[in-house]
């Protein structure tokens, strides 16, 4: 699309929940819902925001074609310097959907300069909303144009301020939230407000959307693995909207998206609880002494563990961190790593679930 598109502004002015769609946002609300639930089954839900946002981080980067390993993720995220710029990258997924969370929580509102602050993070400059024009995306591989945003500076803002009374204002239309939340991706992603970051930006805004509307309690939802297994439909569709008004194919792709993630991550919660419980049981058996809930759920927290933490979370000498975590490392439960001056503890079990996905 090389003339500049311009999307009209929200609310849309025709109805797009048909019937296949409403179906379909019962599945999708339903695996939601079950999702919601499932969180509870993990009693430091801490756990799940620093675990799964990690997977969320590295999947939708990815897309953008940042891509990094588990292991350099995860020592990145424990502040590991010795790791690649796309880890480093990566990483700062990771803290600006933390500062999402923590803007819901404390406003209960998605605002344009929350949106914002959220992509400053994320690609660590102030650059803020485009000013100046020439902003195209690209074909990688050709160098063809294939989508021309919106240039004008005021424009830009006008839409993005649109964007934000649609996001907050329930009585715009009575879409369901799901059929909404594709709405607001498709906005964002075609207004491209930013010089850069506005894919993962606009994956941050999905779950944040769907917290602000009590649909999920923890920023758990992570829609990016589903969009690489899917990501040429996920262009053409985008792409489809904007040229033939293609909004049914649009809608039932994103809510097959909230489905199909809702149930992976059903499974993933599940399989995290069976390890630490199978976990909580060896540390009991073999380690009476040394076991309790919370140097359990530290060992979860994150798959490296240092024994900084240990001293830091548990009011413990470095001397009895280092006594704990190598009596742990006996039993299996962790390995143990040297990366230039520091050892990490491996919890393997959790590093292996979450490389698989």
């Amino acid at each position: 699309m090389n003339q500049e598109y311009i999307p009209a502004t929200l609310p849309l002015n025709k109805d797009i929940e048909t019937k296949v769609v409403l179906k379909k946002v019962v599945s999708a609300n339903r695996a939601l819902a079950e999702l919601k639930g499932a969180v509870k089954s993990i009693p430091n839900q801490s756990i799940l925001i620093n675990v799964l946002s990690l997977q969320e981080a590295k999947d939708s980067s990815e897309i953008e074609n940042i891509v990094t390993t588990h292991d350099e993720l995860y020592r990145a995220s424990i502040n590991d310097t010795n790791v690649s710029n796309n880890a480093k990258e990566v990483q700062r997924y990771k803290e600006a959907l933390c500062v999402g969370f923590e803007l819901i929580q404390e406003n209960q509102l998605l605002l344009k300069k929350h949106i914002i602050e959220i992509q400053q993070v994320l690609e660590n400059n102030d650059a803020g909303i485009r000013t100046q024009s020439g902003t195209v995306l690209k074909n990688e591989k050709t160098g063809e144009v294939i989508y021309t945003p919106p240039q004008n500076h005021q424009e830009i803002q006008d839409l993005m301020d649109n964007l934000e009374q649609y996001i907050n204002t329930t009585e715009m239309d009575d879409y369901d939230y799901l059929v909404k939340m594709a709405v607001i991706h498709y906005q964002f992603e075609s207004i491209h407000p930013f010089y850069d970051g506005n894919g993962r930006t606009g994956r941050i805004i999905n779950i944040l959307f769907l917290m602000m509307y009590k649909l999920l309690d923890l920023p758990i939802l992570y829609l990016s693995s589903y969009i690489i297994d899917n990501k040429n439909d996920y262009y053409r569709l985008l792409n489809d909207v904007r040229t033939k008004k293609s909004w049914e194919e649009w809608i039932l792709y994103m809510l097959d998206g909230v489905e199909t993630t809702s149930r992976q991550s059903i499974k993933l919660i599940a399989s995290i609880n069976e390890i630490m419980q199978s976990v909580k049981q060896s540390l009991k058996e073999e380690l009476p002494k040394i076991y309790s809930k919370d140097l359990l759920e530290l060992l979860f927290k994150h798959p490296y563990t240092k024994i900084g933490f240990l001293v830091d979370e548990l009011k413990i000498t470095r001397k009895t961190g280092t006594s704990y975590l190598r009596a742990i490392e006996k039993t299996e439960i962790l390995k143990s790593v040297k990366v230039g001056r520091d050892i990490y503890f491996i919890n393997t079990q959790l590093f292996n679930l979450l490389q698989k996905g």
